[in-house]
Formats: structure tokens, C-alpha cells, sequence
């Protein structure tokens, strides 16, 4: 339930939505880490097994009985497994591609919520919001560059990872009228730790070392948090405030590809993102103006 709109509660949540960005870049830097010398599907699976353990025992005294139950057991299922199929898209795709091309790709999800949602709910957009959407889809062939020597089929993972996370937003914000956050974060990761595991454990590669144990646990803690702080935000502050503040998340995603993995992306993936996020800027706007 969301909580009374005044500045206090909005600046809750737009502390927590930062927090999240900052998480999840983390999370994907630890991902792109480990899938270097580790399976893909081991690496997801031991990063929603640590995730289910880390969070279960942090949440656990706050929540007690609240964080296990579930009320609609087929969607929390379907989304468990959707976030595993996704998670190991993203994951596979970043064995190959930086981090500022994934997290940019990432970002034409407003865009393809709001053409998913006039596919499947019929809602109407008007010419402004096809126009931002095609300018945003655009900026992501800006990033990917078919025509050119430069595209990598890894590439077609990331938008297959965008379309399928704009459906999980969709059958999140379903879910959310009936189940906790704290319960949805956590049942998705059982979820998806339960499909993935038989893949994983099949490729099953012993970690080398206990900085290795560490990366897997800090993404599962990432992970973990990230899901539960973004589901408390919305609970202080609107969709419309927290946003703009989902963007930073590409500046942490590009300063950790440099920091870490020593790798600046190009002036064209640079363009390309700048016209994702201006678009998805634009169309947030928009739906600000028009309510």
C-alpha cells in the first residue's frame, strides 16, 4: 500500500530506488565477474541460492509467516521462472558485452511496457508515446549496430532479456496488489533457484578460491536487496517520482565496466544510450502531463 504522498515519504523512496541502481550494477558487475571462469547456469543458480539464504535470514525477524505466504501460487510461480530465464539471458550475455551495453539495452524497458501494454491490456497510445518509443528503439539499434562489424549476437540476448523483464513488470505490478514485498522478492528467487538448479548443478564447476565464494554471496546479497528496496519504494513514493532516478544506474553500470573490467564504451553506445534514456525521460513525462 502506498504510503501518504508528502516530501518526507518521497524522498524515502527516492533513497531507496537509488540504493537499489547501485545494488543491481553491483550484481551485474559480480555477474560478468564470475561468468568469466564459471558456468552461466551455476553462476545463476548460486546466485539465487545465496540469495534465497542471505535474505531469508536478514528479512526473516521482520517478517516472520509474512514472508512465505503466497496467494496467487501460478503467477508467483510463472514469475520465479520468468526472473530465471531472464537472469541467465543477462548473465550469458555479459560473458561477451560490456556492462554499459546491457545496462543501456536495459533501459528501453519503460519503452517496451508501454507497447507491451497496448498489445496485451489494449491501452491507447497516442502519437507522443509512439514517438518515444520508436526513438528509443532506434537507440538501441544505435547500441547493437547489425550493419556493422561491431555487432555481437550476444546482443540479441539482452533484448530478449528486456522484453521478457518488461513482461515481469507487467505481472509484477499484477501481483503486487495482493502479495508483500518481501514475499515477492523472496518467492521469485525460490522460483528461479528451483529451475535453474538442474541446469546448474549438471555444469556443476568447483569456485576457485574464497574471493570467488565471496562474489557469489555478494551478488546473492545484492540481488536480494535490490528486489526488496525497489518493491518498499513504490510504497513511499509514485512511479512518476522514482523514475528519473532508475537512470543512474547506467553511470554506476559504466563506472564499474571501466574500474573493474577496464572497459570505457564507445561514442555510438554512448549516443545510443543517451536516446534510450531520453526517450524513456520523455515518455515518463508524458504520462506525468497526461494524469
Amino acid at each position: 500500500m502506498l504510503q501518504d504522498d508528502n516530501a518526507r515519504n518521497r524522498r524515502i523512496g527516492i533513497s531507496m530506488v537509488c540504493l537499489t541502481t547501485l545494488l543491481f550494477a553491483v550484481l551485474d558487475a559480480c555477474a560478468k565477474w564470475l561468468v568469466q571462469d564459471l558456468p552461466v547456469f551455476q553462476v545463476v543458480w548460486m546466485r539465487f541460492t545465496a540469495h534465497v539464504f542471505i535474505t531469508s535470514a536478514l528479512l526473516a525477524p521482520m517478517y516472520g509467516r509474512e514472508l512465505i505466504q503466497v496467494r496467487n501460487v501460478k503467477l508467483q510461480a510463472l514469475r520465479g521462472a520468468m526472473l530465471g530465464v531472464m537472469t541467465a539471458m543477462n548473465f550469458w550475455a555479459l560473458q561477451y558485452l560490456q556492462l554499459a551495453e546491457t545496462g543501456a539495452i536495459q533501459f528501453s524497458v519503460p519503452l517496451l511496457i508501454a507497447l507491451l501494454s497496448a498489445w496485451w491490456l489494449g491501452e491507447r497510445l497516442d502519437a507522443r508515446r509512439w514517438l518515444a518509443i520508436a526513438a528509443g528503439l532506434c537507440g538501441v539499434m544505435l547500441i547493437m549496430r547489425p550493419w556493422t562489424g561491431a555487432f555481437h549476437p550476444a546482443l540479441l540476448l539482452s533484448v530478449g532479456n528486456a522484453f521478457m523483464y518488461a513482461s515481469f513488470n507487467i505481472l509484477t505490478r499484477r501481483l503486487a496488489a495482493t502479495e508483500s514485498p518481501a514475499s515477492l522478492q523472496l518467492m521469485s528467487a525460490i522460483g528461479a533457484a528451483v529451475v535453474i538448479a538442474p541446469f546448474g548443478l549438471a555444469q556443476w564447476k568447483e569456485p576457485a578460491d574464497a574471493l570467488t565464494w565471496a562474489v557469489i554471496g555478494l551478488a546473492g546479497l545484492c540481488g536480494g536487496l535490490g528486489h526488496y528496496f525497489v518493491a518498499q519504494a513504490h510504497r513511499y513514493a509514485t512511479a512518476a517520482t522514482l523514475g528519473p532516478f532508475l537512470y543512474q544506474q547506467i553511470l554506476y553500470m559504466t563506472l564499474l565496466g571501466w574500474l573493474v573490467f577496464a572497459q570505457v564504451p564507445d561514442a555510438l553506445v554512448i549516443a545510443g544510450a543517451a536516446v534510450v534514456v531520453a526517450s524513456g525521460l520523455y515518455l515518463l513525462w508524458v504520462e506525468v502531463k497526461g494524469r
